[in-house]
């Protein structure tokens, strides 16, 4: 298979993933706006802002020095709220309305903001019109009418009606797309490379959201305030796993139990470790690469990568510590199988 149409077909799938977590990301956040506290809706913001590592218009160098009062001012500020505190004031609620329609669209609508959410399904849509050759026809239409749908639609279409209905929406378009992948791809090389980029790159989303969940929210806490176990609740949701957590474990939320769930249990289809199973199991459906000893390196990371998530993380004290290798390996990961199949040396010193 051609390295063009390997990496094509990667990118598709990981700008695709990436979009699909940014509408869920969005739906849980904007349907929190209508009832919940400002504290909450304020975490919210702070959560996809830092899982992202990006700062929100107009944020400084500390936007995210610390979860105390004092310390998170300069967050308060860029919603509006002035002064340290500013959530127990009264008449709080219209300054965060206000400045979540500014978040909203620097993460939904924003065209300079490369992450956006309009901006990675533009990618993903432009490289499956590069790879039509490789892709159904029915694969094309469907994303093609999703991204005719969104391209004239701006935050305040949206902000008018129900944004929420939105995020679900798009979400729903996408799982429209992998599902009519899924019953018309032809299973080539192809298909294991979307499928590869996909689950790599919704392994390193979830890294990054455990993270800062564990940052906001640390798991020595010795009890679950109200607060905090409806942000738990939020992503035992975010991964369709609420059902799954009760008939597992109970109605009481606990933090570990809940990342114990997200990141080990192999029968949770948005799991850690089922994510990094798919991927090792994709990479190895793949034939050998032109650079042998990247695609070696690769395919032995990704299957330790799996073991650790599924059998280290149980054992280990210190789950910060195991997300940040995760993370850092995950990359790793990415950048193998980059040097293996997309940009490697041909004979002769040339380079792919």
């Amino acid at each position: 298979m051609l390295a063009r149409s390997a990496q094509g077909l990667y990118w598709m799938g990981r700008y695709l993933e990436r979009a699909d977590h940014l509408c869920r990301l969005l739906r849980l956040q904007t349907e929190a706006l209508v009832d919940r506290p400002i504290a909450e809706i304020y975490n919210g913001w702070n959560r996809i802002y830092s899982c992202l590592d990006r700062q929100p218009p107009g944020s400084g160098p500390d936007l995210f020095p610390g979860n105390d009062g004092d310390s998170n001012v300069g967050m308060l500020q860029v919603m509006g709220i002035p002064g340290s505190r500013a959530w127990q004031t009264s008449g709080g609620d219209e300054y965060t309305l206000a400045d979540s329609f500014t978040l909203a669209d620097d993460l939904t609508f924003e065209r300079s903001n490369p992450g956006s959410m309009y901006n990675c399904f533009a990618m993903g849509r432009e490289n499956a019109r590069q790879m039509r050759h490789r892709i159904s026809a029915d694969m094309w239409t469907c994303l093609n009418l999703a991204y005719l749908r969104i391209q004239g639609i701006n935050i305040l279409d949206i902000w008018n009606t129900s944004p929420e209905t939105f995020y679900a929406e798009t979400a729903a378009e996408i799982d429209t797309f992998m599902g009519v992948a899924a019953a018309t791809m032809y299973r080539d090389e192809g298909w294991h490379f979307m499928q590869l980029g996909r689950f790599i790159e919704r392994a390193q989303l979830a890294v990054a959201l455990f993270t800062s969940q564990i940052e906001m929210f640390p798991l020595d806490q010795s009890s679950v305030g109200e607060g905090s176990e409806s942000d738990w609740i939020a992503l035992l949701r975010m991964y369709h796993a609420v059902e799954a957590y009760n008939r597992t474990y109970s109605v009481e939320i606990l933090p570990e139990q809940v990342l114990d769930l997200l990141v080990t249990d192999p029968l949770l289809p948005d799991s850690l470790c089922r994510s990094l199973d798919v991927a090792a199991t994709e990479l190895a459906s793949i034939p050998l690469g032109p650079n042998v000893q990247s695609d070696a390196g690769a395919r032995r990371l990704s299957g330790r990568l799996a073991a650790m998530a599924r059998y280290e993380w149980p054992d280990t004290t210190d789950r910060a510590r195991l997300l940040l290798y995760l993370s850092n390996h995950c990359l790793e990961l990415h950048d193998l199988v980059s040097t293996a199949f997309f940009y490697y040396d041909l004979p002769g010193g040339f380079a792919n």
